[in-house]
């Protein structure tokens, strides 16, 4: 049954996909399973609702949700992270993608005798699913863990290898030349320049855009152009033969330098999450369950071998590069799927008749399928990890992918990076509790991040913003702004994000201070009251009255919440 217009339509996948992600999570398989489960029930291979039959087309648009994806992961991922990837990127990487391929190509042709189609099919099913992937490993909150950056590296170079393959997708059938008008040094050239331009335009021109957007406070302008600039390095590298996906990651990494970077962040993220969504409902509705079911031990026994072989040469290929073997076992299972990429190439070879329209069905089932169990398979890796005992040292020549190693955790967040709040920030350094800080204020933004302060462009009343600093892992929030009223909103949104952290406000008055512990501030203290306090302590200081004693009525003023100064202020009222 099909619904009869496009209000219909959103809501039946709407309550299907509300439902299963609710259902999947409750039992701890990740909302993307749930998503894969909900595209096969209102696809149009299943006789129930049917949301549309341009299964091809809906793929192809929440691709973009991959592509932002990408780009939010450049975004975290500064250039000396990325460089100390090198080695897992194109030496793990490279290696697993030729051994893989080797494999999977003897295997298939056991079925088929066409060493062209069973290098193409190798070479294709050799690669991971970087969206599922990445998608995973940030719901569980592991990018940043051994396994986490180990399998980033690799598909990184599987993306690398977009390129390549399909330049020689012609020479792996009958098409016999590959269709390029353009000389190979040609295309690396072009490949070339479309990196630099992408790097250069994110290092260089956005941030100048994006920082006279914000001198005009044009948040509408700040968004659209953060948004031009991640389709258009995608688009770029497309036209240079690359993956869409690989260009918004570049322009991440270049932007990741920027002052704007978690504002940026946090614009992008929303859509991000739903184009995502919706990417994952339309994998599920490309599963053909009908032709599938018509050979189901061919099916089921391919899915089965050509993951296995996977698993097995990533194993032993992170334990040959010095990987522990708990991050071996998780890289090894978290990337044993095939590959969104399948779709593209396999879509490319069919269209040249290089494999025929079973066989494509076929493919895209397998590739499917794959990513359908990999939230399991990811289980089963989580329960062996368990099962292995740890080394009590590394050997020799062990790869490190530390990344928390290398960078501290962000203690403290100050928002507004005034007078006062630099004043807390430069104590908060000198004491060795890392921080970060917010402002509105370009200039004072551009003075303080020149000086090596770690302040950022931000809008601290933005919940978006918050959840890309990840405020639910940090300890305290010092609130020096004010503006009575974005203090309190900002109070009332930090509190409901993160119940446990300690919010300490900057208040003008009593009045104020009161309000904003009523918002969730754990402390407020007054400016007006805690500049007479000094100035009552120097006083009696001058008159010959102890130090111990002057700071002792003072602690107990504010011990008592200032009572003291209220009881007086309502006296004289």
């Amino acid at each position: 049954m099909e619904p009869e217009s496009f209000v219909e339509a959103a809501v039946v996948l709407l309550v299907f996909t509300a439902f299963a992600v609710a259902v999947f999570r409750r039992f701890g398989l990740g909302s993307v399973l749930g998503l894969l489960v909900a595209g096969i029930l209102i696809g149009p291979h299943t006789s129930g609702f049917v949301v549309t039959r341009n299964v091809e087309e809906v793929r192809h648009f929440t691709e973009l949700g991959v592509v932002l994806l990408l780009f939010v992961i450049g975004l975290e991922m500064h250039p000396h992270r990325l460089w100390s990837l090198r080695r897992s990127m194109f030496g793990l990487g490279t290696l697993q993608i030729l051994l893989s391929g080797g494999a999977l190509t003897l295997f298939m042709h056991l079925t088929e005798p066409d060493w062209g189609i069973n290098l193409l099919a190798g070479l294709t099913l050799a690669l991971s699913s970087t969206a599922f992937v990445i998608q995973i490993l940030q719901e569980r909150g592991e990018i940043a863990s051994p396994h986490g950056q180990t399998t980033f590296a690799i598909l990184l170079m599987q993306d690398l290898a977009v390129m390549p393959l399909l330049a020689v997708t012609p020479l792996l059938g009958d098409a016999g030349v590959i269709t390029s008008d353009k000389a190979l040094f040609q295309q690396i050239l072009i490949v070339i320049a479309a990196i630099g331009l992408v790097v250069a335009a994110g290092y260089y021109a956005i941030p100048r855009i994006l920082d006279f957007l914000v001198r005009q406070n044009n948040r509408e302008g700040f968004f659209l152009v953060a948004l031009a600039a991640v389709f258009t390095a995608a688009w770029a590298m497309e036209k240079a033969g690359l993956s869409m996906a690989l260009g918004a990651f570049l322009m991440g990494v270049a932007l990741s330098v920027s002052r704007y970077h978690l504002q940026i962040q946090a614009a992008i993220d929303p859509h991000k999450g739903l184009l995502m969504s919706l990417f994952f409902v339309a994998v599920g509705m490309s599963v053909d369950v009908g032709a599938l079911a018509a050979a189901p031990w061919l099916f089921l026994s391919q899915v089965i071998a050509i993951m296995a072989i996977k698993i097995v040469v990533l194993l032993g290929l992170c334990l040959v590069f010095g990987a522990t073997r708990q991050t071996a076992t998780r890289v090894a299972f978290i990337l044993s799927q095939g590959g969104e990429f399948g779709f593209v190439l396999f879509g490319a070879a069919k269209a040249m008749n290089i494999i025929d329209n079973n066989t494509f069905v076929l493919s895209v089932g397998i590739i499917s399928f794959s990513m359908l169990i990999t939230p399991l398979l990811v289980k089963l890796g989580d329960a062996l990890t368990v099962r292995i005992p740890v080394a009590a040292t590394p050997g020799a020549g062990v790869f490190q992918f530390s990344v928390e190693g290398t960078e501290t955790r962000t203690r403290a967040l100050v928002a507004g990076y005034g007078r006062v709040g630099h004043v807390v920030g430069t104590i908060l350094a000198g004491s060795g509790v890392p921080y970060i800080a917010f402002d509105l204020s370009p200039a004072r933004v551009d003075e303080f991040h020149a000086l090596g302060h770690p302040v950022y462009y931000g809008d601290i009343t933005d919940a978006d913003l918050l959840i890309a600093a990840q405020i639910e892992k940090i300890d305290l929030v010092v609130m020096t702004l004010d503006d009575r009223e974005t203090v309190l909103r900002a109070i009332r949104l930090i509190r409901g994000l993160a119940p446990r952290t300690i919010i300490v406000a900057r208040a003008r008055d009593l009045a104020t201070s009161s309000a904003l512990i009523q918002a969730g501030a754990n402390r407020a203290f007054p400016e007006l009251v805690e500049a007479s306090l000094r100035l009552a302590a120097e006083a009696l200081e001058s008159l010959g009255v102890a130090g111990e004693d002057t700071e002792l009525l003072v602690r107990g003023v504010r011990r008592t919440d200032y009572a003291l100064v209220r009881e007086k202020d309502s006296e004289e009222s």
